[in-house]
């Protein structure tokens, strides 16, 4: 088995990389897969974009994002059940069976779907800062989402995010919250994406993960580092494996001791990284993985 056979690249860690770019960079570099988000998809159209990636011989490992599901309106709801149907739709096309839902933050505070590197809105609503009321929302959005993703043979991945991001982007801040508010749905619908960026400070990390692959729901592995000091945009803090202060072979470890032995994701939003020559980000993501990530996936 090749080192880089589970390896997939997602186009967050070579942001300014085209679609063709990028499908060609993976191929180069003897990749199978290769993660994707949205925007880079709309800038070619869906149509164009499933022809690329199959021309490409790679296979999605994922899709990024759906979620933002924590609108108090009316029309905030419907839009983000319409945005998500559609992203459920293009994750079908594009021959993967993994959305990643990042479910969004306080509604006064979560940033504009498709945002990558920042930006942000804050219009203040009724019960905009009670953060219970919010989870309660993705609860009830997911359980509508649900029959939808099932239909079409789409998993709901849910992604928490480190509770520094609970106000703007995700009020799900641990894995245990993730399983919790999948428990009610088949694991073919809702799963969990094990981010280490996000998840590597937990006390219960490695209880969690062997819950989520008793339980079937390990859908995605991701890898980046947390890099110190944070950046001023908390966002652009993730590094290349082993430029900051995660420990890859234990979260690893606790990955495949659960179960999963299936693609893993170096996703990387990094402001000094995305200046970088694409085919060196590459080159440095491929040589990190063989060396701390792989030896530790059984």
């Amino acid at each position: 088995m090749s080192t880089f056979e589970k390896l997939s690249i997602n186009t967050a860690t070579i942001k300014k990389a085209s679609l063709a770019e990028a499908l060609d960079l993976s191929v180069a570099a003897g990749l199978q897969h290769i993660g994707l988000w949205r925007d880079k998809v709309a800038e070619v159209g869906l149509d164009t974009a499933v022809e690329m990636v199959r021309a490409s011989g790679l296979s999605v490992s994922s899709l990024c994002r759906g979620g933002f599901l924590t609108a108090a309106d009316g029309p905030g709801q419907a839009a983000a059940l319409a945005d998500n149907k559609a992203a459920i739709l293009e994750a079908k096309a594009l021959g993967t069976t993994e959305i990643i839902m990042v479910v969004g933050g306080l509604p006064d505070f979560s940033v504009s779907p498709g945002a990558v590197d920042g930006g942000g809105t804050a219009v203040a609503v009724a019960g905009g800062k009670d953060i219970f009321l919010a989870r309660q929302r993705v609860a009830d959005r997911l359980a509508e989402l649900v029959p939808f993703a099932l239909e079409h043979g789409v998993r709901l991945v849910l992604e928490p995010l480190h509770p520094m991001y609970a106000a703007d982007r995700a009020v799900l801040s641990t894995l245990g919250q993730a399983l919790d508010l999948a428990a009610p749905h088949p694991a073919a619908a809702v799963g969990v994406v094990v981010d280490t960026f996000h998840v590597w400070w937990d006390p219960s990390l490695h209880e969690q993960i062997s819950r989520a692959g008793t339980e079937g729901r390990i859908a995605s592995y991701q890898v980046c580092d947390f890099n110190l000091p944070i950046a001023s945009d908390a966002l652009l803090s993730r590094g290349f494996m082993g430029d900051g202060v995660i420990d890859f072979a234990t979260i690893g470890s606790w990955v495949a001791e659960a179960g999963y032995n299936g693609v893993v994701e170096v996703e990387i939003f990094n402001e000094g990284i995305w200046a970088q020559p694409f085919a060196e980000v590459v080159d440095t993501v491929k040589a990190r993985y063989a060396e701390l990530v792989a030896p530790h996936l059984g």
